[in-house]
């Protein structure tokens, strides 16, 4: 895949997705610029449920889809997965043990999932997930925790997540100035809005993200979703002036 010189790399739902007006505002601008922003999906969603979702509202089909909260990676004309990242996610992964601690705590119920790749529940709040977290660390699971919207809970490989990936995934596939916008609208997502990446938190945020602490790349946008991707771009990166600008 040729080096990547302008890139979005945004969460699906409320993000990317749930403004359809903003969201073709969004793509009519990308369409009209001299150079192609290419398009990274970095979504808790699993493979099949993610490739539904853009065959559905007909988004445009990515050059990167990191999914299960950024366990898996695939990229390419073919979405082929990407298998440096796949063994990095196995290695020190047990998710038997995982599942096995999880067992004995109420209020957290697993979420069917088509496979292993992480371990994720719904919470009854933060009291339930609180208290996995703190099992795990009791037992030494390598594990990433990751808790949102007051109910999801992920447990992801060691060194898993949004952020992580993305990281791999620029480092991988984007030229070194690459102009980067990254966009997000709850907790799942923040790190990798915290990576120093020009980022966007759109205003229909979940109050984690909307709680979370400013940096000198970090715009708070005043539009929802697609609309508040946009108003980010502009704000960063204009008409994508010369890369070497």
């Amino acid at each position: 895949m040729q080096k990547i010189r302008y890139l979005l790399a945004t969460d699906l739902d409320g993000t990317f997705v749930g403004d359809e007006a903003g969201l073709r505002e969004l793509l009519d601008y990308y369409d009209s610029l001299p150079e192609r922003v290419a398009l990274a999906y970095v979504t808790g969603r699993h493979r099949v449920s993610a490739m539904d979702l853009i065959r559905g509202e007909g988004l445009p089909v990515p050059d990167i889809l990191v999914t299960d909260v950024g366990t898996s990676v695939f990229a390419g004309q073919a979405l082929a997965e990407d298998l440096g990242w796949k063994h990095r996610m196995s290695e020190n992964w047990n998710p038997q043990a995982v599942l096995r601690i999880a067992e004995g705590i109420p209020g957290i119920r697993l979420q069917d999932l088509p496979d292993t790749r992480r371990v994720s529940f719904d919470a009854d709040g933060g009291e339930p997930a609180e208290k996995l977290r703190s099992a795990l660390s009791a037992e030494s699971i390598p594990h990433t925790f990751v808790f949102s919207s007051g109910r999801d809970v992920d447990i992801l490989p060691e060194g898993g997540g949004k952020g992580e990936a993305l990281r791999y995934v620029i480092g991988k596939f984007a030229e070194e100035r690459a102009r980067v916008l990254v966009a997000g609208d709850s907790g799942n997502d923040l790190d990798m809005l915290m990576l120093g990446y020009p980022s966007v938190i759109v205003s229909n945020a979940r109050p984690e993200l909307l709680e979370a602490e400013d940096h000198e790349t970090l715009f708070r946008a005043s539009r929802p979703c697609a609309g508040g991707i946009l108003e980010a771009w502009m704000h960063f990166h204009g008409n994508t002036a010369d890369i070497s600008g």
